[in-house]
């Protein structure tokens, strides 16, 4: 009797142990909109070498991003911008402890129509447009037409990034519209021969990229991998990963995948900008 119990007491724990090694690894991925395609892409890969992991990915700004990391809805949040401050506050109340990673590195392009005769662009006159105090496109040497302005929504870290970085915190002007991702921008201005818009590098289809100066003084350079990588483009910036906490088990696997030498180069396959291999090789988590 007692060894027919025994018996049973091993085929129950095998039968625990098979179950819980067919369960796949669930992690979900939330947040910049900019990242969202990339996101994608490295999901994809990386469950074609782990038969053991599925992986969600959703985009909706990286202010989405942020909020499901802060609610504990999401294991990795997306986001084209740093946390700020305050969310950092918020975040140590909810017992959240924040964990940043560099992925990638982006620009911010600005699109404009392929009809459009600009070629060049100053931050300051960028400034001036998305401000409301240039409103023709003939004020820099373009036709007698108005300018329509798109946007990304303001839950958007570019949106957030442009604000910051070339508007100095002003104010986006009243006529400008606000379209929800990148893709949308793009397709506005695709249409529009008076629009312009800005977005990350990798949507870049079907309308012109404008090559940006900091001043009339200097010189304009094109949004390119190199200008990106080496930091001369003007509006250049780095793409995040955000955990709760330092990552562990299959996440800290997927970090380390994605910063590894194959990570990075479907970075670049997908159109992104690949982090410096010394900065990429920092950033791996070791313990």
């Amino acid at each position: 009797m007692f060894k027919r119990l025994a018996v049973l007491a091993l085929v129950t724990i095998f039968a625990a142990t098979t179950l819980q090694s067919d369960t796949p690894v669930r992690i979900t991925i939330t947040g910049s909109d900019t990242l969202v395609r990339l996101g994608q892409r490295w999901a994809e890969e990386f469950m074609k070498r782990h038969d053991d992991v599925i992986i969600q990915v959703s985009g909706g700004g990286s202010g989405r991003g942020i909020a499901s990391l802060l609610n504990g809805t999401t294991d990795i949040c997306e986001a084209s911008r740093p946390f700020h401050e305050e969310e950092y506050e918020l975040a140590k109340e909810r017992g959240i402890d924040v964990f940043e990673v560099a992925v990638a590195l982006d620009g911010i392009a600005v699109f404009v129509h392929n009809s459009n005769p600009i070629e060049t662009i100053t931050l300051t006159d960028l400034r001036d447009i998305y401000t409301g105090y240039i409103t023709n496109w003939s004020e820099i040497g373009g036709p007698d037409e108005p300018i329509i302005l798109y946007s990304r929504e303001n839950n958007s870290g570019t949106f957030m990034y442009f604000r910051e970085k070339v508007l100095d915190d002003e104010d986006f002007d009243p006529r400008t519209q606000s379209l929800p991702g990148t893709a949308a921008v793009v397709n506005a201005v695709s249409q529009d021969p008076n629009g312009i818009g800005y977005g990350g590098i990798a949507y870049g289809e079907s309308i012109r990229h404008l090559m940006v100066a900091y001043t009339a003084d200097d010189e304009p350079v094109d949004p390119t991998f190199e200008s990106i990588s080496e930091g001369t483009y003007p509006i250049s910036r780095p793409l995040f990963w955000y955990t709760n906490g330092k990552p562990n088990g299959m996440i800290k696997e997927l970090v380390n995948w994605v910063l590894s030498e194959e990570g990075q180069t479907i970075a670049r396959e997908t159109d992104y900008v690949p982090l410096h291999p010394e900065d990429a090789q920092a950033n791996l988590i070791t313990d």
